[in-house]
């Protein structure tokens, strides 16, 4: 999916196929003007069900064009799947602003569907606001791609009820920190011994089993690709440090005994796992409790603390969401894309942006998410945006912050720990041979983990990386 070539090509019969229906439907194209001469910018994600978030956002577009009456904001309900995406792109039907992940970032740069928005960044004066560490994730070449609005860093979050049965929390609520990983394996034991439960879940699908093994990996010193003098990128992980990563995963199974049955689970499974009360501890960003609200946990029994060490390295993988704005916008839509993204996600505590969060907490606070954790932000340290919107989360607050606390703590200060994002290209297509590689040690004892990282090594360097379209 790194090769713009072969993206574009792939996606181009599809597009054409859906390219009249596109053209007609709502929200549909990227027009410049309406009847009375306003400038027209879609934004996409828009809710089709009513409810708190639409009426919060058709509000948020009310207001938006009263302060902006040269603009015109136009609903899109499309969000955004690698699937479709490709084809709509490639048909010039994306909305002018679309919402997507860090993961996903370097393929649309690459593919040239993300508009260069970096003089109107400076034009508005925001350029120079973004935490540095973010706004590259973003960039190439000195110019950036998309707007960072949400970053995080993975801990552990962990099951209070569990945790306490287990003798693994203080009085007041603050858990003990494992410092590595080993400590992790331990307090997995202790919970399954005390409880009955699995101390841990680790997923094995989706890409998102190879997704949360790439930090557990570079912690144990993997380097999963470099790039040779003559610019080629070369998977570099047919390591023993890679064998070792693979064979603590393999451990919890068969050695420690603290995963689940089900060893074949995605994303939406592994939150289900945790959910229902049958996982003690599982690697987690600060706002997994997003995903919980459907299952029976509860906020007071959800925590998060920070991510421990491995043999060779403290790192955490740091990511997030982005909205992009679409390369068919002319410069007067980019101006319209950024101020109403602003709106939302904004380094300074306007009027707006405090009507915006108090909104989106009230929403988090409906829909039964944990209000206490403070993630990590794009925006600089010094951000009236952030302690404002730390102030309303101790205000709001419905569980036990020292719950929290370690996390929090953590993301304020990261110590010797080190933030590292994605692996640069091919990174879903990674974590799905990364999958393989953890399905294998999962299902069966007698898996050879050098054998299967050999492999994935090779079959990743050719059929992926020797693809690239440099």
């Amino acid at each position: 999916m790194g090769n713009k070539t072969f993206l574009k090509i792939m996606s181009v019969a599809a597009a054409i196929t859906m390219m009249c229906g596109a053209l007609s439907g709502c929200g549909g194209g990227n027009g410049t003007a309406s009847k009375d001469g306003k400038t027209q910018f879609s934004v996409g994600d828009w809710p089709t069900k009513d409810g708190t978030e639409k009426e919060n956002l058709e509000a948020k577009k009310m207001r938006f064009e009263e302060a902006n009456p040269d603009f015109e904001v136009i609903p899109n309900n499309w969000i955004f799947d690698l699937q479709s995406f490709y084809p709509k792109a490639a048909g010039g039907q994306l909305p002018t602003v679309y919402r997507t992940h860090f993961t996903e970032v370097s393929q649309i740069i690459a593919s040239g569907y993300s508009a260069d928005i970096t003089d109107q960044l400076k034009k508005e004066g925001l350029y120079d606001k973004f935490n540095p560490a973010v706004l590259d994730l973003v960039s190439e070449d000195g110019r950036v791609y998309a707007f960072p609005y949400e970053t995080y860093a993975l801990g552990i979050g962990f099951n209070v009820d569990l945790m306490e049965a287990s003798g693994l929390m203080e009085a007041d609520g603050t858990p003990k920190q494992p410092k590595d990983w080993y400590e992790v394996a331990d307090f997995a034991v202790k919970i399954k011994e005390a409880t009955g439960k699995p101390g841990f879940v680790f997923p094995s699908s989706g890409n998102f089993g190879g997704w949360m093994f790439t930090p557990v990996a570079w912690s144990f010193g993997v380097d999963f690709m470099d790039k040779d003098e003559d610019g080629k990128w070369k998977a570099t992980f047919n390591s023993p440090e890679a064998v070792e990563a693979l064979q603590f995963i393999k451990d919890l199974k068969w050695k420690y005994d603290v995963l689940p049955s089900n060893t074949l689970m995605g994303g939406a499974e592994y939150y289900k796992e945790f959910g229902i009360g049958n996982a003690g501890m599982l690697l987690a960003a600060g706002d997994f409790t997003k995903n919980l609200p459907e299952y029976a946990i509860e906020p007071e029994q959800i925590g998060i603390m920070a991510m421990p060490a491995g043999p060779k390295k403290h790192v955490t993988l740091m990511g997030g969401a982005v909205q992009s704005v679409s390369d068919k916008a002319d410069e007067k839509q980019i101006e319209g894309a950024l101020k109403w993204i602003e709106t939302t996600y904004s380094p300074d505590a306007t009027d707006e942006y405090k009507t915006n969060t108090e909104a989106d907490l009230a929403r988090r606070l409906e829909n039964n998410e944990l209000i206490t954790v403070k993630s990590m932000s794009v925006w600089n340290t010094d951000s009236e945006a952030v302690k404002f919107l730390h102030s309303k989360i101790d205000e709001m607050a419905n569980a036990n912050p020292n719950h929290v606390k370690l996390y929090n703590d953590f993301v304020t200060d990261l110590g010797d720990c080190v933030l590292q994002p994605e692996e640069p290209v091919c990174a879903q297509e990674l974590y799905s041979i990364l999958d393989g590689c953890i399905q294998e040690v999962l299902t069966s004892k007698d898996a050879d983990c050098a054998v299967l990282i050999e492999k994935a090594c090779s079959d990743f360097q050719v059929n992926y990386l020797d693809n690239l379209d440099y």
